[in-house]
């Protein structure tokens, strides 16, 4: 007797990434994350059970947890998550982190929100909402300079502007601009940049260019360059990403 073919899976079955500019969000299988070390604030959520976050060989375990820029880690868990990444120069990275009481090895644990959080994602308004849920845009005083230089880099992260540009517009010495912009935003010059490409290259590939063409049009020297960099943010390729069937969506 012939194996029956199983019905494809629905739509919200699959795993889905919204972008919007400067945040990320995922939902779906956890996939088996490498150890990786973030360029901006990562939310993570075990949607059916807590996770485990291993820190230098500390382990944490939580339903929610807030991972800080440039902390490595290694996430250990099975089935759905949902994963926020935010951006260190939004509104929303600093309301998110006004979330977290408790914090275990620099790592937050339990949101105040958190039984709102356990329901992930499954359409576009839904994302949204979760989002708004995690993360509540509020008003956020960041340094104008540093705000300034942030969203040059955001609006085009393709060219490469020298720090030593961006400290002569904004009237600071080199090194103090790197100071500063590490001491506000929590991450370095060189990080956000990444993350902003990676942004890019995500709604380029979600609008139909190939790869190849997302790669360069996003600032990356090659598509080897931004596999290298989506696998040590993110930790996994982005082509086994893909093979998921994902679904990238930019609301």
């Amino acid at each position: 007797m012939p194996t029956p073919i199983p019905a494809p899976l629905p739509q919200t079955c699959y795993p889905a990434v919204w972008l919007w500019p400067g945040q990320g969000l995922y939902s779906g299988p956890a996939l088996g994350l490498q150890p990786h070390s973030g360029s901006v604030w990562c939310l993570v959520v075990g949607v059916d059970a807590p996770l485990t976050i291993d820190v230098g060989g500390d382990r944490i375990s939580a339903r929610t947890a807030l991972i800080p820029p440039r902390v490595t880690h290694h996430l250990v868990m099975t089935g759905p998550l949902v994963s926020c990444y935010l951006d260190p120069a939004s509104h929303r990275s600093t309301s998110c982190r006004r979330q977290f009481d408790n914090v275990v090895h620099g790592i937050g644990i339990g949101h105040h929100r958190e039984d709102l959080l356990l329901n992930p994602p499954a359409d576009d308004s839904s994302a949204v909402r979760w989002l708004d849920t995690a993360a509540p845009s509020v008003i956020h005083d960041i340094d104008p300079r540093i705000e300034l230089a942030a969203k040059q880099i955001r609006d085009d992260p393709a060219t490469v502007v020298t720090a030593a540009d961006l400290a002569a517009a904004a009237g600071l010495s080199e090194s103090r601009f790197l100071h500063l912009f590490r001491a506000e935003l929590g991450t370095s010059l060189r990080r956000y940049r990444m993350w902003c490409r990676l942004l890019r290259a995500g709604a380029l590939l979600a609008a139909g260019h190939a790869l190849t063409t997302a790669a360069v049009d996003s600032g990356f020297a090659s598509p080897s360059h931004l596999a290298d960099r989506f696998k040590s943010t993110f930790g996994l390729s982005a082509s086994r990403l893909l093979a998921t069937g994902l679904q990238i969506r930019v609301p």
